[in-house]
């Protein structure tokens, strides 16, 4: 029987993420895409095994599930040649409805592995869940009745239309817009649509797409949007799109943009296969803006897995040394410490209250003390019998975790009631 531990994510105290949504677990790495979980209390000690609640084959892919408010699951998944787009329940797992649609693709040379996606993780917002397929389709659905609202692609801007291994960001909702970077390799745009609509609000191009999804903050007063695209870190205005600032962090060769930027304290703390992790400031000056390297740390770096912060410190998985968690001080770049090698070839974090919880691709999660003194691993359980690289989530003490094929319920509590 499997044993299980998933993870998810709120806002840190210490940064000025803003919140995107009212459902429990709207997107990508919870309500402000920085995988803290700020309503989750820690167990007095972490329990042996967990209580599987239920289970549901839903296929393949590495999006990660979303919560409403009501209680409702959201995956998307790939079954065969068509992405779909399921609605459960949460408490039982029934399912409530099923939506699906022909999505062809053919991994790039070396993604073989990894599959025919889908990559991005859907955004719950307004009654309204938007997704984004492999080949770079947006759709927004009814969340009550699954009906296909409206569907967009920009595929004229790139051919093929989407990034070498596939779209993998994911949709940003923010008020009545829904962003989203379209375009491939050579030539994309980050647009925003009407969330009702789908007309176009603006267009803000170039730039070609990356893997990498956007995040919606505050810095120095100001709210905009972060994305780190093909060529560089930028701040945008989240009503016109217009560029405020921008820090040029290009794609090089197969060291393709990947993670999410961690935001914290008004700096943007960024990291990338084989060129290190930075810490860049965006200044708001009487001439404009600009974004200033404050420092650059190349002893570790990341591929393909988002950093977390906890308590004012930086918490990642570098893949040198064939892959090891580390901890880095985010004032100074410095390395606190890092754990074993060959640890993993990829982890998803969350970070609670004294905790980082990383969920290892093996399957296996490990509870490991947010804290300066070194790695220790004080809890470990294997969540699934295949790969895990989809993100989980954490909603009170229960965990929703995607292995290749299935989504699983668990518990940390052996009580039977079961509320999201």
């Amino acid at each position: 029987m499997k044993k299980t531990l998933a993870l998810a994510s709120i806002l840190v105290a210490a940064t000025a993420a803003l919140p995107l949504s009212g459902a429990d677990w709207p997107g990508w790495m919870g309500p402000n895409r920085n995988g803290w979980v700020a309503d989750f209390q820690p167990p007095e000690s972490w329990p042996q095994n967990l209580r599987q609640v239920w289970q549901v084959t839903v296929g393949t892919g590495y999006s990660s599930p979303i919560v409403s408010a009501q209680g409702k699951v959201f995956q998307q998944a790939r079954q065969n040649d068509e992405e779909v787009l399921w609605c459960l329940d949460f408490k039982t797992g029934a399912v409530i409805w099923r939506n699906s649609h022909p999505v062809p693709f053919t991994p790039g040379l070396s993604g073989e592995s990894h599959g025919k996606g889908p990559k991005s993780s859907p955004m719950l917002a307004d009654g309204r869940v938007f997704t984004l397929s492999i080949i770079n389709t947006l759709s927004a659905h009814d969340a009550a009745s699954g009906d296909v609202l409206w569907r967009r692609h920009y595929n004229h801007l790139s051919q093929p239309p989407h990034p070498y291994w596939g779209a993998s960001t994911s949709p940003l909702v923010v008020g009545d817009r829904v962003m989203v970077h379209f375009g491939g390799d050579d030539r994309g745009a980050l647009v925003a649509l009407d969330v009702k609509t789908g007309q176009e609000i603006w267009n803000q191009g170039p730039s070609a797409a990356s893997y990498s999804s956007p995040l919606f903050v505050e810095i120095d007063g100001v709210r905009q949007i972060v994305e780190w695209n093909f060529d560089a870190l930028v701040g945008l205005n989240p009503e016109t799109g217009s560029p405020l600032w921008s820090y040029p962090f290009p794609y090089d060769g197969t060291d393709q943009n990947i993670p999410t930027p961690v935001f914290h304290q008004d700096v943007i703390l960024v990291g990338r296969e084989n060129r290190g992790v930075r810490r860049v400031e965006p200044k708001r000056t009487d001439t404009g803006w600009s974004a200033t390297e404050i420092w650059r740390q190349r002893r570790v770096a990341l591929d393909m897995s988002t950093a977390v912060m906890n308590d004012g410190l930086l918490y990642g998985f570098s893949h040198y040394g064939r892959g090891r968690i580390f901890c880095l001080d985010p004032q100074d770049g410095k390395i606190i410490w890092q754990g074993p090698y060959r640890t993993a070839e990829n982890v998803a974090f969350l970070s609670v209250k004294g905790f980082i919880l990383a969920l290892l691709d093996s399957g296996e999660l490990q509870v490991i003390p947010a804290t300066a003194a070194g790695h220790k691993v004080v809890a470990s359980y294997t969540v699934a019998d295949s790969p895990t690289w989809a993100p989980p989530v954490l909603l009170n003490d229960h965990f929703l975790i995607k292995d290749r094929n299935t989504l699983t319920l668990w518990s940390l509590s052996p009580a039977k009631n079961v509320d999201p």
